[in-house]
């Protein structure tokens, strides 16, 4: 089964991955991609104990996802990738343009930042980056947890289809 979820989620692992979309999901593993913790020690040791021992955890740079992806598409099991920022997923996204569909699960308050939904805050910078990737024919959808409503890009931006495309 390939992966059923990817997601950016500035907090990367926590409770609505692991357990929120993981068990609906029925997820085996779960691939990390960031350049940082890939290439940390105590980091992934710290984003290891936020995953239950039957939940496999990977940890990837940007590089070694796209060179492992056939990989983990061809995994029986389901999995779920996820990055901490819009810019990781563009770049994955760039070396594997088979992704047809992302989900931002969580991008939360920081400076510059303004509220689109109660879990996606974005920058000028960030629009632009989801601007580019829908360009490159990724779906992009919001959904924090699997019951909430699912949505659209244009939503999210507040604008109509026609302006998004820009």
């Amino acid at each position: 089964m390939p992966i059923d979820l990817y997601r950016i989620d500035d907090r990367l692992i926590h409770g609505q991955v692991v357990v929120g979309w993981g068990q609906p999901l029925n997820t085996a593993f779960i691939v990390l991609v960031d350049d940082d913790v890939a290439t940390c020690d105590w980091e992934r040791d710290l984003y290891r104990m936020g995953v239950p021992p039957e939940m496999e955890i990977r940890f990837d740079t940007v590089e070694s996802a796209i060179r492992n992806h056939t990989g983990y598409e061809a995994d029986p099991r389901p999995g779920i990738l996820v990055t901490g920022d819009i810019s990781t997923m563009r770049r994955f996204t760039a070396g594997v343009p088979a992704i047809r569909e992302v989900n931002v699960g969580g991008l939360h308050h920081r400076a510059g930042r303004e509220e689109k939904l109660r879990y996606v805050f974005l920058s000028p910078d960030d629009e632009r980056e989801l601007r580019e990737l829908a360009a490159s024919g990724v779906t992009i959808t919001a959904q924090d947890v699997p019951a909430a409503t699912r949505v659209n890009f244009e939503e999210i931006l507040g604008e109509s289809a026609s302006e998004v495309s820009k």
